[in-house]
């Protein structure tokens, strides 16, 4: 039994399945979830041959310390911002030997939020050695801290298994 949703669980089983036939490695960087996207992974047996490493960096200090995140970057767009997943994930990726890499920031609430920033408001990136980078913007709204970092869960494996298109 999991701690995960159902379908959680089967995105995991899939994208373990899947990079171990293909031999690729994934990492990840995690604001807003705190390490559940590494945590759903990792509770999938044989995720040690997929799960390089994941990074939790709540703090902008932990940001650009572990991921490489620019001080002015976080200064002009903020924490939660294109720019910052954009710059997660490129650290994740690069200090990491995972072919993919996903990198989630936003507010999950239920405090925290502005009219610029609402809580709900996350931006993922994924990116992948081979040259790909995709970043979305989701607004999942004040629908509870947790459905909003399972949410996130949910869309990161969505975009991981789009980058790898396996």
């Amino acid at each position: 039994m999991s701690i995960f949703p159902v379908d959680i669980v089967a995105q995991a089983e899939a994208i373990i399945r899947d990079f171990t036939a293909a031999g690729l490695m994934v990492s990840t960087a995690e604001s807003c979830t705190g390490g559940l996207i590494a945590g759903a992974l990792t509770e999938i047996s044989g995720s040690s041959s997929v799960v390089d490493r994941g990074f939790v960096t709540y703090t902008n200090t932990a940001k650009m310390e572990m991921l490489g995140v620019q001080e002015e970057t976080l200064i002009r767009f903020g924490a939660v911002s294109e720019e910052t997943a954009r710059q997660m994930v490129h650290g994740a990726l690069f200090r990491s030997r995972a072919a993919i890499a996903v990198a989630v920031t936003g507010i999950a609430g239920p405090g925290g939020g502005s009219a610029q920033k609402p809580v709900g408001l996350v931006h993922l990136a994924a990116k992948s050695r081979a040259g790909g980078l995709t970043h979305q913007k989701m607004h999942y709204g004040d629908i509870g801290r947790d459905e909003v970092r399972l949410a996130t869960v949910r869309t990161a494996f969505g975009m991981i298994q789009e980058l790898a298109q396996l």
